[in-house]
């Protein structure tokens, strides 16, 4: 299976550790943030890491060159920033059958091959790794709602009145049917092509896409205190409790800057 981690973002918020560097090579525990990626989709057994690029993208293509432990890598380049929809529009020639989504930002040490997994046995045309987060928190994220079978039913991005608390985490597996929905999708209020819209024109289609609940923890680094909250997990520091992990970025985690155009 093909793996897409998206790695374009400026890291505005991680800033002075980003004045030199993308944000997709601060080092979380003396390791970037997409070699964290990389380790995961690599244990999940993905053939190709397509990674899509953007703020001084050559630190990145030129530290992991063509292949990642003898993983072929392919690179799609941002050039302009119009939603996390659009972002998947630009990997499309490059997946024929099923693939994970990771989003650049996250450090993971959680049950990620039990979405793979049940994606595969359920032939659902999506599967996402979600965690409940306090209820006053849930306006940050993209909140789903799901029905007794386990699977969603509704997806919201940062409503004001959310419909539960059971958020997003920043790893997906879909099809190919994706494509075909974020090519439909127009532009929200903020002139972005929300991937939350590319989900609910699945859901309404019947699409069948699960919510595989989160054991374990991940954190979004958005934020340098994120980045040492990471670091003192790895290290076997307290467990992250839900929800605390910090607000979703704006540069990978969240639509703002996980995006690239279509390669002209």
């Amino acid at each position: 299976m093909k793996s897409v981690v998206l790695a374009a973002g400026k890291g505005t918020r991680l800033r002075p550790l980003t004045d030199d560097k993308p944000k997709g090579m601060v080092e979380v525990d003396g390791t970037p943030l997409i070699t964290h990626c990389f380790d995961r989709l690599v244990d999940l057994g993905t053939d190709e890491l397509i990674v899509v690029v953007g703020y001084l993208k050559e630190k990145i293509i030129d530290h992991y060159g063509d292949d990642y432990e003898g993983v072929p890598i392919t690179y799609c380049h941002q050039r302009e920033q119009k939603g996390l929809a659009h972002a998947l529009l630009a990997v499309e020639e490059h997946i024929d059958d099923d693939f994970m989504l990771m989003l650049g930002d996250n450090v993971f040490e959680a049950n990620l091959e039990d979405v793979v997994r049940r994606q595969q046995e359920d032939r659902a045309d999506a599967a996402f790794l979600v965690e409940e987060v306090p209820w006053e928190e849930a306006d940050r994220y993209g909140v789903c709602d799901t029905n007794k079978y386990g699977e969603i039913t509704d997806v919201v991005e940062k409503p004001d009145d959310p419909p539960s608390n059971l958020v997003m985490t920043g790893f997906y597996t879909f099809t190919p049917a994706i494509f075909h929905a974020c090519h439909l999708v127009q532009p929200s209020n903020r002139g972005e092509y929300e991937i939350s819209e590319a989900i609910d024109l699945l859901i309404q289609s019947g699409r069948t896409i699960d919510a595989i609940r989160l054991e374990g923890w991940r954190i979004d680094v958005g934020y340098p205190e994120d980045r040492d909250e990471a670091e003192r997990r790895l290290q076997g520091g307290q467990e992250v409790e839900a929800g605390t992990d910090g607000e979703e970025s704006t540069d990978v985690g969240t639509e703002d800057e996980r995006e690239s155009e279509l390669p002209t």
